[in-house]
């Protein structure tokens, strides 16, 4: 039997800890840790996800040969304190905050990398650099041979963004930017000031840019960042806190833009659009610049990368649109995660000078490297939660139903086949919808997502059928909705100018798509074929069979505020939930109306129907008698008032708030059967 060479990448402690695993240079697993813990962009050192990249290898750990790290601590923690003794005494109170964790865990990696790999694994360990592990996920995998890299993120050791070529099994960085001059950072000051989570909310802003005019574009060249021909730049430093304190920005980045920093949750009025639309444009600009640069210096024909500004899909479908490369392929697992798979291509080619051949289609393997649930897992999982369900024998049965729900309006949650590594959905955790019903963005995000209504939703689209409807070359590929692109002039719809700028008032049909069509006719495309999308792309056929619409709504299956989902736990709870009508998992469908919790609400909102059997006194456990202004005890007589139809059924006080609110009987009810439709 041939020995097999297992090679383990990690990355972990920022953002988006994960674990990536080849055997032989082949990707068999890589997988975010928050997909487990459930906790959104967790950062803890991923140990289920290592346990279950073994799992899915069939491995232990001692069988490892390498272990990788996606950067160097020792470096990062130098750069660290440099910048805090440069910055003393303002930055002591960010000092203070970061240093347990450094002299906890960070500075003492290798005995934590032992501990969570139960001390199976008694060789070295691997320390790349954080922009080599970047560099490293944006070739290695990509359909090239040879071909320029460039990687720009917030910061890593020290460098915020490099560029240099891969050819063969090597990568070479041959020139980079320091800390804390950052594109990442700068993006994120603004993600900061516009109301918006920093490291997480970023595509927000980018969504929210097209609503605005760019008319802080000079004031921000002039003041904030010296941008050079070659696309390098210095930033003011005076205007920005994130060197040296626990902030993103000061009380001068708010004086030069004339308005104190949004509060989350708040309406976003204008500035904060237009404020949106000029960081968008200057980061593009820096991207155009640095890529042109590139180009310039390496003659190559293909662009490769990484790093969290290569998830600006607005700046790289500019790119391939306008820039002197090609053909460019974006890992799409772009942000620290994927340098837990770049790391270990690292060790596999670099390190162990292993041979690499590119093929067409890439060796990212569309990005579905996650685990898969057999359909005996899912109905196990379906039947613990006492879910009704239909299974389907013929796939083609179970895609025409589905088609023609989509097809009725519904929202269909769609479980099917191996998770995807990185932010997008792909066609296998996703929520799907009709593109061409208006009210579908803003149902999908206001009762499925729980989210801002102006967030734009990707089609999904069948690639020989891309250029019927989007400004698009054919030979292009967009398999991992990456790149945002015009829709065509013979689809849009021009709507009536109201000269309103409120977002909710320029909701007006764009086009023939309009669920998929952002305020400024582009969309963020994702191409289908069957090679990569398999029963996701044949659902999209059917669906265009059906209607004469090759495209659907592809949005990640997963509430706001949480991950997407994993297993099939994850996935019903999500559909019970919130307003997905239909869960469409493995070779089974699940109907929301068919479930026992489910309430038909008339026209006059009545549901006391109910409950006939379920409400009872809360003193003395007996029937109430219900009045239109107060509801009484049938046994002692105590009176509940009611307040806007809703009977204040509060004992033995009138207030909320206090325990003992709710009685035993209702508070069973509602775990037993959680309103899916509330």
């Amino acid at each position: 039997m041939p020995t097999l060479t297992a090679v383990l990448g990690i990355s972990a402690y920022y953002h988006d800890s994960a674990a990536a695993l080849l055997v032989d240079g082949e990707i068999v697993a890589a997988i975010e840790e928050e997909r487990f813990s459930r906790k959104k962009h967790d950062s803890d050192f991923p140990v289920r996800a290592i346990a279950t990249c073994l799992e899915m290898a069939g491995l232990e750990a001692d069988q490892l040969d390498h272990v990788g790290f996606y950067d160097k601590p020792y470096l990062k923690f130098d750069r660290l304190v440099e910048t805090h003794l440069a910055c003393a005494p303002r930055s002591f109170e960010s000092f203070a905050a970061a240093m347990p964790v450094w002299l906890k865990q960070k500075l003492r990696l290798p005995a934590e990398m032992r501990r969570a790999l139960g001390g199976g694994y008694k060789k070295a360990f691997v320390f790349a650099e954080h922009h080599e592990s970047h560099a490293a996920a944006a070739f290695f995998p990509s359909p090239f041979d040879e071909a320029a890299i460039l990687t720009m993120d917030g910061v890593g050791e020290w460098a915020t963004a490099s560029f240099g070529h891969g050819s063969g099994n090597r990568v070479s960085l041959s020139h980079q930017l320091d800390f804390p001059h950052s594109l990442g950072l700068l993006y994120s000051a603004f993600t900061a000031y516009a109301g918006f989570e920093v490291n997480a909310d970023e595509y927000k802003l980018m969504g929210l840019a097209p609503y605005g005019e760019p008319r802080f574009v000079d004031r921000i060249l002039d003041h904030l960042i010296d941008l050079k021909d070659d696309g390098s730049f210095r930033l003011d430093m005076s205007y920005f806190e994130f060197a040296s304190g626990l902030k993103m920005i000061n009380e001068k980045f708010e004086g030069l833009f004339g308005q104190r920093t949004r509060e989350p949750e708040t309406k976003i009025d204008p500035h904060y659009m237009d404020v949106a639309a000029s960081i968008q444009q200057v980061s593009e600009r820096v991207v155009m610049r640095a890529a042109r640069h590139l180009h310039a210096q390496t003659g190559l024909r293909n662009l490769c990368m990484s790093g969290g500004v290569a998830l600006n899909c607005v700046a790289n479908g500019r790119l391939l649109r306008e820039g002197p490369f090609e053909q460019i392929w974006v890992q799409p697992a772009s942000g620290d995660s994927g340098s837990a798979l770049g790391v270990a291509q690292f060790i596999w080619h670099q390190l162990l000078d292993q041979p690499r051949s590119a093929v067409p289609d890439d060796r990212q393997k569309g990005s579905l490297l996650g685990p898969e649930f057999v359909d005996s897992q899912i109905a196990s999982a379906l039947d613990a939660r006492g879910v009704s369900y239909r299974r389907f024998d013929s796939e083609q049965a179970l895609l025409d139903r589905v088609a023609s729900a989509l097809d009725a309006g519904e929202v269909i949650g769609w479980f099917q086949g191996r998770m995807e590594f990185g932010p997008r959905a792909l066609g296998s955790r996703s929520i799907l919808g009709d593109p061409r019903r208006p009210e579908m963005q803003r149902l999908i995000n206001q009762k499925v997502k729980f989210r801002e209504g102006f967030r734009p939703f990707a089609p999904a689209v069948i690639r020989e059928c891309v250029d019927d409807y989007f400004e698009w070359q054919p030979r292009h590929e967009s398999p991992y909705m990456l790149m945002v692109t015009p829709v065509r002039a013979d689809r849009r719809i021009e709507p009536a100018d109201t000269g309103e700028r409120d977002i909710d008032a320029r909701q007006s049909p764009r086009s023939e798509i309009p669920a998929v069509t952002h305020v400024d006719y582009s969309a963020r495309i994702q191409t289908l074929d069957e090679r990569r999308h398999g029963r996701f792309a044949r659902l999209v056929r059917t669906f265009h069979r059906l209607t004469g619409c090759p495209v659907v709504i592809n949005t990640s299956f997963n509430l706001s505020w949480e991950p997407i989902v994993c297993s099939p736990d994850d996935a019903i709870e999500t559909f019970m939930s919130s307003d997905i009508d239909t869960l469409c998992i493995g070779s089974y469908l699940v109907e929301k109306k068919a479930q026992r919790s489910w309430i038909e609400v008339g026209a006059d909102r009545r549901i006391d129907a109910v409950f006939d059997g379920l409400l009872a006194s809360p003193c003395c456990g007996l029937e109430l008698v219900r009045g239109p202004d107060e509801w009484r005890c049938s046994g002692c007589r105590h009176g509940f008032p009611v307040v806007d139809g809703i009977p204040q059924l509060f004992w033995p006080h009138d207030e909320i708030s206090r325990d003992g609110d709710v009685t035993e009987v209702v508070k069973s009810f509602y775990e037993e059967n959680p309103f899916p439709n509330y």
